[in-house]
Formats: C-alpha cells, structure tokens, sequence
C-alpha cells in the first residue's frame, strides 16, 4: 500500500495495551482490537505489545481488578476477593519499565478504563461507596512517570481525528529528533532540524518557534549539554499545543507567499478558494496541502519542499482527510 520505504524500513517504536492489536488477554478472555491501529498504523510501527494484567501474574480467564483508596496512590485489588495485587504489580513493572527503556518507544497506546492500562478517567473506588472518576490505571502512572518525554494517548481519545491526527504527529516528530541526534550533538544537526520542522511548529504556537529560534543561534557558541535538551523540552512543549483552522490558515498562507511570483491569476484563485472553505471548515485539511504540494513540484521549491508540515507522516495514515 504504501510507497514510502523511509518510514516501511525504519519503522518507530510505540508501546501499546496488547487487547488492542487483538490478543484474547483481558478479564474475561476477550480482545478489543482496534484496525485502525494494528492494520493502518501498525505499517509504519513496531509495536511493543504489554498486558500488565497478566504479565504480573494473573491468568485468563480471572477476577477483575479495580482501583481502591487515594486517587494519587490506590491499590490494585480483585473486585470480588479483595486480593491486593499493588505489590506484584509494582515489582514486576520496575523490571518492566527498563526493558520498555532498552526497546527505544517512541509514545505509548494506553487502554481507556483499564484500572492498570487506563492513561486517565480511570473509575477508582473510595471509602461511603464514592466513586471517582479521574484516576490513572496503575501500571499507565508507572509508564507516564518514567518517560515524561513521550507522547501518550489511549485508544478511545485517538477515535478523534484530531487528538489522532497530533498524536501520531508528535509520534513521528520525536522519531525524527532522534534519528537527528544519533547522528550528532552539532550546531549543523540542530539547524537543519528547526529549519525543515519550521511551519510545524509554527502550526502549534508560533510564540514557542520564535523563543526555539534563539536557541538554535546560540548552537555553536553554548554547551551542547545544554543547548540540546533546552531545544528539545521547547519542541515538546510545543507540539502539546492544539491545532486549529486558524493556526493551519495562518501556516497555509506563510507557504502561499513563496509562490507570488509563480502562479497565475487561476492558480492564485484556485489555492484561496480552498484556503477559503477550509477556514470554514467544509473541506479537510488534506485539500489545500495536496495543492501546495503540487505547487512545490511545478514550482521547484525546494525549502518548501522540505518542510514537515506539507508531509509530516506517510500520507496513507490518512490523517489529513479528516481534520
């Protein structure tokens, strides 16, 4: 299906709740797969499949757990039994989590609900028959607490297109920051990074873009121990940001300048009218991007032409015809 070979041979890391890629390994030997994920998604992933539940021990069929006591620090108990099983979870994720560390993950797919693998809204049982509704699945805390650099989603969250579209953005992102340092801690590696990945930033807060700016002009002369996770904790906080219809048409008309003096009067009105209706939101964003991609070629622009934003992931992940 896909004709992209960088992403097919070089393909990221991601951990994920293994009931979502179809494994019969919940409660009551059931599966919750999701297609999207491991027939679409799963082209351009390696998944690390994880099910806390049952590499902790327990079996399938078994008892469900629920989350009991303080919201920041519950226990994992058997819902009928009562059997506490915080302890074992605990020690068998500490061992866990350094493996997950060794596999290099690029962001992690958590299982809505799940009182181990829910990411948040997580139903936690307190004293007078309360029930919250805000906790964090125990074994998702342990996962968000020792990589606070990644990118985190669950799998009712990504059935937004949106939510999708930036997670697996920031996902593909982080991927090309890493292959970008392996490479070198240079002022050169640095450059070209915040350059190619200029109008993507741009699209999340350009407010952020200008202060990464300042950054990257001190590469050459500052501590690379410095400089570098400086960027980077800036490119993170960053790409958290929420997209919209007028950050996108802010972006989309930044690239329209490169062409004034290329396009005719047709292609002028042409690329406006699709700016137009995507700014009232009756076509996807896919539409005005194919067009200036299409410009880029005719045209030979080749900064433009290296810009993320126009092509930040695989086109077949569809992620553009829907937001």
């Amino acid at each position: 299906m896909s004709t992209d070979n960088q992403w097919i041979n070089n393909k990221i890391k991601l951990g994920i709740a293994k009931c979502l890629l179809g494994e019969k390994v919940r409660y009551d030997g059931s599966q919750k797969l999701d297609r999207y994920l491991r027939d679409v998604l799963g082209q351009y992933v390696e998944w690390v499949p994880v099910c806390p539940e049952v590499e902790c021990g327990m079996s399938i069929p078994r008892e469900a757990v629920r989350l009991v006591g303080d919201l920041e620090s519950p226990r994992l108990v058997g819902r009928s039994s009562g059997k506490d099983w915080t302890d074992t979870m605990h020690e068998w994720g500490k061992e866990r989590l350094d493996r997950l560390a060794s596999e290099g993950i690029c962001g992690y797919v958590f299982k809505f609900g799940s009182p181990s693998s829910g990411m948040n809204r997580v139903k936690v049982y307190q004293e007078g028959n309360r029930v919250r509704h805000d906790g964090t699945g125990m074994w998702a805390r342990m996962v968000m607490e020792k990589f606070t650099d990644l990118p985190f989603e669950d799998d009712g969250r990504l059935h937004d297109p949106a939510l999708r579209e930036s997670f697996i953005s920031r996902v593909f992102t982080l991927k090309r920051w890493r292959d970008a340092m392996s490479e070198g801690f240079t002022a050169r590696t640095l450059v070209e990074f915040h350059t190619r990945h200029k109008m993507l930033i741009m699209a999340h807060n350009e407010k952020i873009y200008r202060a990464m700016g300042k950054i990257v002009a001190k590469a050459g002369t500052d501590v690379p121990e410095r400089v570098f996770p400086e960027y980077f904790e800036m490119l993170f906080n960053a790409l958290t940001y929420k997209l919209t219809v007028k950050k996108h048409i802010n972006v989309l008309m930044h690239a329209f300048g490169y062409f004034k003096k290329d396009l005719n009067a047709d292609e002028k009105q042409e690329m406006l009218e699709l700016l137009d209706q995507f700014s009232k939101e009756l076509i996807p964003l896919v539409a005005p991007v194919t067009l200036l991609n299409h410009y880029v070629r005719k045209y030979s622009k080749e900064y433009l032409a290296k810009q993320y934003y126009l092509n930040p992931y695989p086109a077949e992940l569809m992620l553009r015809n829907h937001v």
